[in-house]
């Protein structure tokens, strides 16, 4: 039975060709898959592909995995955010491709763990993702949209997001609550690149807490409590070229990397 700690929703058989269709595996290919579950995309994808590494949280469906014996797929147990930067077994030059339906409680963290493993020199070449449709809608969102916010700006500055295929409550057991999306993200070098990534995460997480607000005023947040000055801000957004009376939804990839670069000078 599905677990609801773990956030389980099985795909069923009828969207399971749909979704493989839309990876699209390779026979050279060698796939992370997180979560398999009971492995309905684990076995088509090792069909099609070179080899499936799959990491799974849940004890009993490792073993039943593991007891099909297939031969070119690798169950590992434990928690995909904690586990992967362990394994000896994928640290390799050769390529990878991650594919996963994602519980939606930790659909963020992971598609973050892709990214700091990407820069860290894990060679991902796609990660197609099975999400939230909520989230999958803030991935793909335009600056001045409601959906718009620190998923958005964050993600894609580091890579290229398509929506692929929408998904009802239908499609799998038990059904969900919400709608679900797949989604494909090929990580890319930071677009534009910035003098601080640390300065730029922060930034643009503390201004979308003031999101309704001015610039001017959200940037009080990036100073925890409003020590900088008001000169202080009108400099950081002078010299990034930006109006204070903007709001930061509005704001492009390219704005936000322009003012967190004016901030990474000063300090």
């Amino acid at each position: 039975m599905p677990r609801k700690r773990f956030g389980q929703h099985f795909l069923e058989p009828a969207w399971v060709d749909k979704v493989v269709r839309a990876i699209d595996p390779k026979p050279d290919e060698t796939f992370i898959e997180i979560g398999p579950g009971r492995g309905a995309l684990t076995r088509p994808l090792a069909a099609r592909a070179k080899a499936v590494v799959a990491y799974e949280i849940d004890r009993d469906l490792v073993a039943e995995l593991r007891a099909e014996g297939l031969p070119n797929v690798t169950i590992i147990e434990g928690d995909f955010l904690e586990t992967l930067t362990r394994e000896s077994r994928i640290p390799t030059p050769e390529s990878r491709r991650v594919a996963g339906n994602l519980p939606y409680n930790v659909a963020s963290p992971i598609m973050f763990k892709l990214t700091e493993l990407f820069a860290a020199g894990l060679p991902i070449a796609d990660a197609t993702l099975m999400l939230q449709r909520e989230v999958a809608d803030r991935l793909v969102a335009k600056p001045g949209t409601g959906e718009y916010g620190v998923l958005s700006v964050l993600l894609q500055h580091v890579a290229d997001v398509q929506l692929i295929l929408k998904l009802p409550s239908g499609a799998f057991r038990p059904p969900p609550k919400v709608l679900s999306a797949l989604v494909r993200l090929r990580f890319h070098a930071p677009d534009p690149p910035v003098a601080s990534p640390e300065m730029f995460a922060d930034l643009v997480r503390s201004v979308f807490t003031r999101r309704r607000k001015t610039l001017s005023n959200a940037l009080l947040a990036v100073e925890k409590g409003g020590r900088e000055s008001l000169s202080e801000r009108v400099s950081s957004l002078e010299q990034a070229g930006l109006d204070g009376r903007r709001r930061p939804e509005t704001l492009t990839v390219a704005e936000f990397a322009r003012l967190a670069d004016a901030y990474a000078a000063k300090r």
